[in-house]
């Protein structure tokens, strides 16, 4: 068994557990957007709960997957107790700065809310996006007991429950839209709406994170994790996991301080455009909601496969073996673009129609659905350099550099900034959210170029002839799959009905006839990375079968 097809093998259970959340995951956003809406109304409640995970990432989060499992990894190999009491420690530690942090959070809502909207919002939208921050903010505290499990399962060599728990919550949040819908009825405003149904869907949302992180906890006891609090912190190596997690709080502090901006100028699209009369909604809701659809395809094989590939690379370089991390860094950027190729063009080609297929419901019906899908095809033009870099990052990570990354945030997010910036004041308000996701996709392009060469000097090489030749050849054979799926759409949408029943068929032919050029293609030119993923793929449909 080659190491591609190892790791394929490794990562296909993490794979159906994120494609059962990710479906699940878009089922909610679905009943979401028709409980919510794409205008004002739906910033308000957009902003709030962004806002546990934009505050957990920053304040905590990013520090945890960057440092956490590397330092898990080596405390496992090196103490006598297999890393049971680091992990304790590390897990306590972390717990009472999430407490701290949810806390403070909650008590400066009003302000934080204030940062992330537009001056353009009345006081009753800032009353009611308050109330729905209130209730999302300890979210941050079950977000980080969610990634402090995972990453211990993760360490151990368990991946999978870490990808299916998250269904739970899309599940309870599904419920909680559905009651929704039944007691405000459609169109709600920040005018109509009443303190009760602010808490039911703010309380609710919550609810889900909550059941989310606790259906771990008997996981890891199964896997003969059992954790107990542990005060006894000082002199135990915590020193080291926290130096490096300072420059990773850094990096997730340069981002989101950009994400403030983005956020400002997407709600005040919104206010704009529907003070003009536009319908549609066009501000953070659409913003967000198009970046889901966007990671999609990389939630489930990139993070799949660096998931995978991870605590190998954190062994590789506790030993020293340089070889080793560049091999498997270089590995993983290859299976990544094998498959985000591909899903980068199908999202261009159909993003209006995936939008008009999800998220035509409620009272602003096609014109938010297909407006997500074209600012998601915004996206989907970063989606290779996006998922390259994320693999690059986590190569930095596991040889324990993250100075690096924290200082290379700067430059990304410098680009992103003036690139979005530039395109939203060329633009009308109804459609500055597009130019915001164009001006992402060229950040990530930039850096990715950027970081690579860093890494590579870091780490001796990178395989760069192999990898190149790779990515070459992906985007070779991408062209005549492009186009064949160009010219599908085009003859399809001349015969086929509109509406959802239209874009659902025009999906499926459009994959069909582009995905089989592209497997055709890519075969013919070699790219074992591609033949690796038909015959896992073969493999696991066939055990289905039998």
């Amino acid at each position: 068994m080659s190491a591609d097809a190892g790791v394929l093998r490794s990562s296909s259970v993490m794979a159906v557990g994120t494609i059962a959340s990710r479906v699940t995951g878009m089922l909610r956003n679905i009943v979401l957007v028709a409980a919510i809406g794409g205008q004002v109304f739906a910033d308000t409640y957009t902003v709030a709960n962004n806002l546990p995970n934009i505050l957990y990432i920053l304040l905590v989060g990013g520090a945890l997957n960057a440092v956490f499992i590397p330092q898990l990894v080596r405390h496992m190999a090196s103490d006598s107790d297999g890393g049971g009491a680091y992990a304790d420690r590390l897990i306590t530690l972390s717990g009472l700065v999430l407490l701290a942090v949810s806390a403070l959070t909650v008590a400066l809502a009003p302000f934080i809310v204030r940062l992330y909207s537009t001056n353009s919002w009345s006081s009753t939208d800032l009353g009611v996006s308050t109330a729905f921050a209130r209730y999302c903010l300890p979210q941050i505290f079950f977000y980080g007991v969610y990634t402090l499990y995972s990453q211990v399962l993760n360490a151990r060599g368990h991946f999978a429950m870490p990808m299916f728990t998250p269904i739970l919550n899309n599940l309870v949040v599904i419920v909680v839209c559905g009651i929704f819908i039944a007691v405000v009825g459609p169109d709600p405003t920040t005018a109509t709406i009443t303190p009760a149904e602010t808490a039911l869907l703010g309380l609710g949302t919550t609810a889900g994170i909550v059941v989310q992180a606790l259906a771990l906890i008997p996981v890891m006891a199964r896997y003969g994790y059992h954790y107990r609090p542990r005060f006894d912190l000082r002199g135990q190596g915590l020193g080291k996991a926290v130096t490096l997690a300072k420059w990773t709080i850094v990096l997730v502090a340069i981002n989101q301080l950009a994400f403030v901006v983005v956020a400002r100028l997407a709600t005040g699209a919104n206010a704009a455009a529907e003070a003009a009369g536009s319908t549609s909604g066009a501000g953070i809701t659409v913003y967000t909601t198009a970046y889901l659809i966007f990671i999609l395809p990389h939630s489930v094989v990139t993070v799949s496969v660096v998931t995978a590939l991870l605590p190998r690379m954190s062994r590789a370089a506790a030993a020293n073996d340089l070889r080793g991390v560049r091999d498997d860094v270089s590995r993983g950027i290859r299976l990544v673009s094998t498959a985000m190729v591909p899903s980068a063009i199908a999202l261009v080609l159909l993003g209006p129609s995936i939008g008009l297929l999800l998220f035509s419901f409620g009272a602003s019906g096609g014109g938010t659905g297909r407006y997500i899908g074209v600012v998601t095809a915004a996206f989907a033009l970063g989606l290779v350099p996006f998922s390259i870099y994320y693999v690059l990052l986590r190569g930095f990570y596991a040889v324990e550099d993250t100075r690096t990354p924290a200082l290379v945030a700067l430059f990304l997010n410098s680009v992103n900034l003036a690139a979005a910036y530039a395109l939203y004041l060329a633009l009308p308000p109804e459609q500055q959210v597009v130019g915001l996701a164009l001006g992402y996709s060229a950040a990530y392009l930039a850096t990715m170029v950027l970081l690579w060469q860093i890494l590579r000097r870091r780490l001796g090489g990178l395989n760069t002839y192999l990898t190149v030749r790779t990515l070459v050849r992906l985007t070779v054979a991408g062209i005549p799959a492009g186009l064949a799926g160009w010219a599908t759409l085009h003859l399809l949408q001349r015969v086929l009905p509109g509406g959802r029943l239209g874009a659902l068929l025009l999906i499926l032919g459009v994959s069909a006839v582009g995905g089989v050029v592209f497997v055709v293609v890519a075969r013919r030119l070699r790219v074992a990375e591609v033949s690796e993923l038909v015959d896992v793929v073969a493999a696991r449909a066939g055990r289905s079968r039998s």
